[in-house]
């Protein structure tokens, strides 16, 4: 099969408008890709409001009995473009090297980059799968952890995961990441009594208890990091009392954290932390858990990895833990996992940009890992 240009397949992408959550065209357009080199397509949606519907994707090209299976993870959603774009955000367009849209970057530039990289791989060599979600820029309940679902059900789980997130900072190959910190938010609440500021006696200020719960929870030290991730770090994100008048103790103080940690901590023992805190001072908590810390421990697939990158690019990568969630949190229950993509500078910005080349380079190092993956 002649194998299409990654340039090209981004821009088909980019011109499918996919703010999260995608669904309809863009998958339309990453099926249409696949389906010609034998994948097949599984497509569904998943949830219903106010976090779904979801759509999402598995194509999956099977080899011979007892063979390799290697995946490729990614998203086609897109966060909202914003305003002052000097092209349309959803109309791919060359300039000089660079080829601009939403989504060149974050991520469909590595799904394009990932098709390409298959395209002459024989069947013969070994089972390849794409897990596409339409949900990892928002809540991500009904993206990749149903498609987990299906891959279970189906009983195809992979042998090793690559997701294609934009992790290369200076350069195209100068970072891998090999994990993640866990993340977990919560709603901190003291409720009081409202009344009069002339007749304190008479009311229950709950903002003193609510800042006195804060300044304890501030001055935790949760780690000084381990060997792979840099410490935890507990942070205030929000405070409210919407309160407007001047003379009225207010019934109720709330507050927000957010906490990244390290392996060292589970999301359920932090939660619980702040829950002894929080009754020391009246408070109430709610705390939503968007996933846990994992690592890859370098070895075989990391060395797989960072030989394609040298190989491509002359680079020896770093391998990191840095950075916020990806869907990586969820696959690293299903089979190793490691995230390796394009350079990270303009995601999420307007005038998101990718260099062509290396949107070709990047394809070329995704089709040495899968080769070796699958050998």
């Amino acid at each position: 099969m002649t194998v299409p240009d990654p340039v090209v397949l981004a821009e088909r992408l980019i011109d499918c408008p996919s703010i999260t959550p995608a669904t309809g065209a863009v998958f339309d357009c990453l099926a249409t890709m696949l389906e010609p080199m034998g994948f097949t397509i599984h497509r569904f949606i998943a949830g219903e409001a106010p976090d779904g519907p979801v759509e999402n994707l598995f194509a999956i090209r099977k080899g011979p009995e007892g063979c390799r299976h290697f995946a490729f993870a990614g998203h086609l959603d897109v966060v909202p473009p914003g305003e002052g774009w000097t092209s349309g955000p959803f109309q791919a367009e060359r300039r000089g090297e660079l080829l601009y849209g939403r989504g060149a970057v974050d991520m469909k530039g590595s799904i394009a980059s990932m098709v390409a990289a298959v395209a002459d791989i024989p069947a013969e060599a070994g089972t390849i799968s794409f897990i596409i979600t339409g949900d990892e820029e928002g809540p991500a309940r009904y993206g990749t952890i149903p498609l987990i679902d299906l891959i279970r059900e189906l009983g195809v789980a992979p042998d090793l995961c690559l997701v294609g997130e934009p992790t290369s900072v200076h350069r195209l190959g100068d970072m891998v990441k090999i994990g993640r910190r866990g993340s977990v938010n919560m709603w901190i609440s003291c409720k009081g009594a409202q009344g009069h500021v002339a007749y304190p006696h008479l009311a229950d200020n709950p903002i003193p208890r609510l800042i006195a719960l804060l300044a304890e929870l501030d001055a935790v030290v949760l780690d000084g990091g381990t060997d792979w991730f840099q410490p935890s770090n507990l942070e205030v994100t929000d405070l409210e009392v919407g309160n407007p008048a001047t003379n009225v103790i207010p019934a109720e103080a709330k507050a927000r954290i957010s906490i990244r940690f390290n392996d060292r901590h589970t999301g359920a023992e932090l939660v619980a932390m702040v829950e002894e805190v929080a009754r020391r001072h009246k408070g109430e908590v709610r705390a939503v858990i968007s996933g846990e810390s994992f690592i890859t421990l370098p070895g075989t697939y990391s060395t797989m990895i960072a030989d394609a990158v040298k190989a491509e690019t002359g680079l020896d990568p770093e391998l990191s833990t840095s950075g916020g969630t990806s869907d990586a949190r969820f696959l690293r229950a299903v089979c190793p996992v490691v995230e390796f993509g394009l350079c990270n500078a303009t995601m999420h910005k307007k005038d998101e940009a990718v260099a062509m080349e290396d949107l070709r380079v990047l394809q070329r190092i995704y089709r040495r890992i899968t080769l070796s993956a699958l050998s």
